[in-house]
């Protein structure tokens, strides 16, 4: 497989504490990734810092064979990562539709003051925005509800209109940060559904998710961090026979 994201070395400190500890994975193109581990393991500060939320103290990113300085969100929008974050961050008032729209403007060309300024070419791009909105919102099965407003759906349908919303803008990685939180067993035999036919149509995943068991039936690779260090690194069945992961667990979540 050919690299998508390579991360060397990172680390991440916070006054006197290291988040995060020279840590190094590879997600592949085509690829379901997972990063798990214990609460305070540093997933999330991994994640913060692929995204642009938190700059690195130390280490390189690359994307492909190019280096990649993730600054800036836009910027690591542009550069085809897209991230959902575990609390919800949709813009409840607007409806379901809108609120993919807003995803899809980074794509742009013509920016918000055309369309809204009523030149010919922006409403033609907006027309071709609300147009991919519509197909995105299908994709994720919610098509139904594009009239509502975001805040007037259930939880586990928000959380699809936030991964729609992540599609518009086109990337190649999909970080996930906790996409099952809150959903009852078939929601998630549905996202899992879901998350397949994305991996399938091109855009390689990285996720995070405390479910475990889904997991470890979801992700062709894992990395294990237990306080901000890579413990392990391998397929679901070599993560879970590894002795630092069962030690790291005690014993519990990760036979399940």
């Amino acid at each position: 497989m050919k690299p998508l994201l390579t991360l060397n070395n990172i680390s991440k400190r916070f006054g006197g504490l290291t988040a995060v500890s020279e840590v190094s994975l590879t997600v592949n193109e085509g690829e379901i990734y997972g990063l798990i581990g214990p609460n305070g393991a540093g997933k999330t500060t991994c994640f913060n810092l692929i995204t642009g939320l938190y700059r690195a103290d130390s280490g390189e990113f690359l994307l492909g064979d190019t280096r990649y300085q993730p600054h800036a969100i836009e910027q690591v929008t542009r550069a085809g990562i897209a991230r959902t974050f575990q609390n919800l961050r949709l813009f409840g008032a607007m409806s379901v539709l809108e609120n993919v729209m807003v995803g899809r403007h980074v794509r742009t060309r013509n920016g918000i003051w055309a369309a809204i300024s009523g030149h010919r070419r922006g409403r033609a791009e907006e027309a071709a925005t609300r147009q991919r909105a519509q197909e995105l919102l299908e994709y994720v099965g919610i098509e139904r509800f594009a009239g509502y407003q975001a805040s007037e759906l259930s939880y586990g349908h928000q959380r699809r209109l936030e991964i729609a919303r992540a599609l518009a803008t086109e990337p190649r990685l999909l970080a996930l940060d906790e996409p099952a939180a809150g959903m009852n067993a078939a929601e998630k035999v549905a996202l899992q559904q879901l998350l397949h036919r994305i991996r399938d149509d091109g855009v390689s995943l990285l996720l995070i998710e405390h479910d475990v068991r889904l997991l470890m039936g979801l992700c062709d690779r894992l990395t294990v961090l237990d306080y901000g260090r890579v413990i392990a690194c391998g397929t679901p069945d070599e993560v879970r026979q590894h002795p630092d992961v069962i030690r790291a667990y005690l014993g519990g979540e990760i036979h399940v």
